[in-house]
């Protein structure tokens, strides 16, 4: 989307335009306006004889209120004339301001003074609400631009020192205040508090963070002292990433702002042939073919009409208000944790009839815990046994299934276990010795292969991860582990299908039985199991020749994922939404648009704010075009003056512009 401005004049003639246009020069012309409009009425005869010099049908009222609106004039019209010039200079001659200056010049040539400065006065007040619109629309973005702060205190040398944010290594500790937004992203090393993420994510409840907890540039430090160890510079922290992605979107435009620029390059020149033709063709057939009518109906009266002509026919009600609309969905989106990249996603999520997720990380929390604990002798090694045994045999692991076990392991820290000849059997597990006794944790394969007496399978219908454990060669029993449904993760699905997505499907790389559960939990339509990511494109693409219907698309697919893994798909898909952009550069780089936090339920949000702003968009078409093409055939036909013609133009315009206004409200669920 181009950056805001009027649809007649450069950036830096609109840039002085409204400069010097303001709301006080307004309102000196509307009073001279009405001024000149009372004068013209109120009978002055005794000044006649004063100005007998001008003749003996010298008229005090009119000459007064001539002066009077030659003044309104000047101060409400002087820069539209100027502007006009300047642009004709520059071979820009179907612009707005060249419209108006015409129009209002044939307005006094033809006698009509009055409605010369109403053109003027009016087309500055729908400059006016234009700019006041902008600046409404732009307010829920420019937020987005101050979360980043300029400066930071930093621990150097055994001191705080304050230095400018940009200057920040990575590995030095910055210190942050109640009440301070954090400049960069990092660890916390001291302290513990409770941040808001509201400018981040939409969300607006604090969130309370311990040490080893990272938190990003741009939350706020709402309760207490903190102290962070820098993760990233401040050019790659979460703040300018949201920045550059908000820049980012003002530059993609959508089919329907594509349509009006083209529409208008058309439509303005097509508009001046018709008028001209108004102006030059009815007279001169009058005054041919049928002289006596010819003295009615004369130059006067046509090329009067052909004015009306002219100033009805601006398109400025659409194409201000086209991509001020989609600003204002845009910012709307913003404050609700979900950036959209442009109006061109944001049009496309209007249509959206498949949605597809990502399993972890996007419907589940992508957070393992051990949710199960089944002993094979629970006399003599209890739950809590077994779980200890299992984390001290993955002291040095790092996979998530050893994080899971250490983080279930709530007894005397492992560093006191005596560990050692640890072996890791690829594809299997670990083996170890514990104390002294040979301890195997694995899968069933490991069981197998190590001849392990008492092994049993796990009869359980538990979805998840299962880590098999054998002390001295004798089956122990087993712990399961799996990820959790998010919470809104089922309701995200409900309102997917209440908003008429007909499919949604969930793709997974977990075993079938992992994927069921899922499934079964979220109610989607569809899922695949055990997909390599190749596996999760070519599945997608199947997807997408669903929806076409003998060569015709009906609807679009969205691909909700987690944007490491799953770029690939992210960007194969007619949108990508990346689930918690925070800490996520693929998710920025890939996607579409990116929800902030991790609540699927975000994607319904974005479809509403979608419909709503194509919706608005429609509405301000189908009106500015329905009442301009209406006070066209008036005007030819005679039956419209000039005051009906202002409507059209400025009045319609501040009409629509209004509505765009809408644009910016959030959504509420239906």
């Amino acid at each position: 989307m181009e950056e805001c401005k009027h649809c007649h004049t450069g950036g830096n003639e609109v840039e002085e335009h409204e400069e010097e246009m303001s709301l006080k020069k307004i309102i000196v012309a509307a009073v001279l306006f009405a001024l000149g409009l009372a004068v013209e009425h109120i009978p002055l005869a005794f000044l006649n004889e004063y100005l007998s010099f001008l003749g003996n049908d010298a008229d005090a009222s009119r000459i007064l209120s001539g002066v009077i609106y030659l003044a309104a004039y000047l101060v409400c019209g002087k820069s539209v004339v100027i502007g006009a010039l300047q642009n004709l200079f520059k071979g820009k001659i179907l612009d707005e301001q060249f419209l108006m200056t015409i129009a209002s010049l044939g307005a006094v040539f033809t006698g009509e003074f009055p409605e010369a400065v109403a053109v003027m006065l009016f087309y500055q007040v729908g400059e006016y609400f234009q700019d006041y619109a902008v600046d409404k629309s732009r307010d829920s973005i420019q937020a987005l631009m101050n979360i980043r702060p300029d400066t930071a205190d930093v621990i150097r040398n055994g001191k705080t020192v304050t230095v400018d944010a940009g200057e920040v290594k990575t590995g030095e500790t910055v210190v942050v205040k109640p009440g301070e937004r954090i400049p960069v992203d990092g660890i916390i090393t001291k302290g513990k508090t409770f941040i808001d993420n509201s400018a981040l994510t939409g969300e607006s409840v604090p969130l309370e963070v311990f040490e080893g907890n990272e938190v990003f540039s741009g939350a706020i430090n709402t309760a207490s002292v903190i102290e962070i160890k820098t993760v990233r510079i401040a050019e790659e922290s979460a703040a300018t990433r949201i920045l550059h992605l908000v820049e980012e979107s003002a530059a993609k435009k959508a089919k329907s702002e594509r349509f009006i620029t083209r529409f208008s390059k058309i439509y303005t020149p097509v508009v001046c042939a018709f008028a001209a033709a108004v102006a030059l063709i009815p007279p001169l057939v009058l005054k041919f073919a049928f002289p006596s009518l010819f003295a009615q109906y004369g130059w006067n009266v046509w090329i009067y009409r052909a004015l009306i002509f002219l100033v009805v026919s601006c398109p400025c009600a659409i194409v201000i208000s086209v991509p001020l609309t989609f600003f204002g969905g845009i910012g709307a989106g913003s404050r609700q944790g979900i950036l959209v990249k442009g109006s061109g996603a944001l049009e496309t999520l209007a249509s959206i009839k498949t949605a597809v997720f990502d399993k972890t990380g996007t419907l589940t929390k992508g957070v393992f815990v051990v949710t199960d604990v089944h002993c094979l002798h629970p006399e003599k090694i209890p739950e809590d046994e077994l779980i200890a045994i299992a984390a001290h045999a993955e002291i040095y692991s790092n996979h998530p299934a050893a994080k899971s076990l250490k983080a279930a392991h709530h007894g005397e820290c492992c560093s006191l276990a005596k560990v050692t000849d640890a072996q890791e059997i690829s594809g299997e597990g670990i083996k170890v010795c514990l104390d002294g006794k040979t301890v195997l944790a694995g899968n069933e394969r490991l069981m197998q292969n190590q001849n392990v007496s008492g092994y049993e399978k796990c009869t359980r219908t538990d979805a998840g991860t299962v880590v098999h454990v054998a002390v001295e060669g004798e089956y122990a029993g087993h712990i399961i582990i799996s990820d959790r449904t998010k919470e809104d993760a089922a309701q995200a699905v409900k309102e997917l299908h209440s908003l008429g997505v007909n499919k949604i499907v969930m793709l997974t790389g977990d075993n079938q039985t992992t994927a069921e559960a899922v499934a079964k939990e979220t109610g989607v339509d569809e899922f695949y199991a055990k997909l390599l990511p190749q596996d999760k494109v070519t599945k997608v693409e199947e997807l997408l020749s669903q929806l076409n219907d003998g060569g015709k698309k009906r609807g679009s697919l969205a691909f909700a994922g987690d944007g490491i893994n799953d770029a690939p798909v992210l960007a194969r898909a007619d949108v990508g939404i990346a689930m918690g952009g925070l800490g996520a550069d693929a998710a920025i780089e890939s996607a579409d648009v990116v929800i902030m936090n991790d609540e699927p339920s975000k994607i319904a949000t974005a479809i509403r704010t979608s419909r709503k702003t194509l919706s608005i968009v429609k509405q301000n078409i189908i009106f500015s075009l329905a009442v301009k093409i209406a006070i066209m055939l008036l005007g030819a036909a005679g039956i419209a003056n000039m005051w009906l013609a202002v409507f059209g133009d400025t009045g319609v315009a501040v009409l629509a512009i209004l509505n765009a206004m809408r644009a910016t409200a959030k959504v509420k669920k239906s």
